[in-house]
């Protein structure tokens, strides 16, 4: 466990019991993601976040004691009153309230956020061209948009086919992971967002495989799942494989 505290790396997520975060373990280490992620946002206390795709809500947690912010965790697959249960224990439940919400019919008032953050999970719902002009309804202009998600050195579609140590673990679905390149494209040429960041994470493969040991050595629920993950990330060692992360401002709408 000791080597999931990096106070170098990632100084805000070191002060985290790693034996906590194994416990709401549901991929890549979150807070490490949504940290570096952060680097490009500009969150302020008071701003109203929503957390898509928030999980067991370790990502909650992290943006309401990080940054004081007011969170909406939003999640299809976790009852709100199981996320509730965490936000409670870790003393932000008057921060953070849990929603249930399919990410393509949100039960949200437009214009509604400072920042939406969605960390691994936009890959399962916000590739399609036309999510981002409904994703940014909730945000007020000038509003931020922040993605860690699956990325790839290379597109798929250049490759000609999944790796067969990525297409092992993920099948098809990792047609979703794509280059900070794609998403900058993507997002910037719908002028609905001004792209401030698109980045590959150097080292992203790295943090995963570390993640995934640990979590198979301390009490990973779906251990077939994780040991398929090392494989592939063993047999991979970031030539193809490691994370996007993108973040954007929303434009206001041009003057009719």
């Amino acid at each position: 466990m000791s080597d999931l505290i990096r106070p170098h790396d990632y100084p805000r997520s070191s002060r985290y019991d790693p034996g906590w975060l194994v416990g709401l373990d549901m991929g890549p280490n979150p807070l490490w993601l949504l940290e570096d992620l952060s680097r490009d946002l500009e969150l302020k206390p008071g701003m109203r976040v929503l957390d898509l795709g928030s999980g067991m809500g370790a990502t909650s947690v992290f943006l309401a004691r990080e940054f004081g912010v007011d969170v909406v965790a939003a999640d299809l697959w976790i009852a709100p009153e199981k996320a509730e249960a965490v936000f409670a224990e870790a003393g932000v439940a008057h921060q953070v309230r849990a929603v249930s919400a399919e990410a393509h019919a949100l039960p949200f008032e437009p214009e509604s956020f400072d920042a939406i953050v969605s960390i691994d999970a936009y890959e399962y719902f916000g590739t399609a061209d036309s999510y981002l002009a409904y994703i940014t309804r909730f945000l007020k202009p000038g509003g931020q948009l922040g993605v860690a998600t699956p990325g790839m050195t290379r597109e798929v579609r250049d490759l000609g086919a999944i790796p067969p140590h990525v297409k092992a673990l993920v099948g098809w679905e990792a047609i979703a992971w794509h280059t900070a390149d794609w998403w900058r494209f993507q997002w910037d040429i719908t002028e609905l967002v001004t792209v401030t960041s698109a980045r590959l994470q150097e080292n992203g493969w790295h943090d995963w495989l570390l993640w995934s040991r640990a979590c198979l050595e301390h009490g990973a629920t779906d251990r077939d799942v994780v040991e398929r993950t090392i494989a592939m990330l063993e047999a991979d060692r970031g030539e193809y494989l490691s994370f996007a992360l993108v973040s954007a401002r929303k434009n206001a709408a041009p003057a009719s």
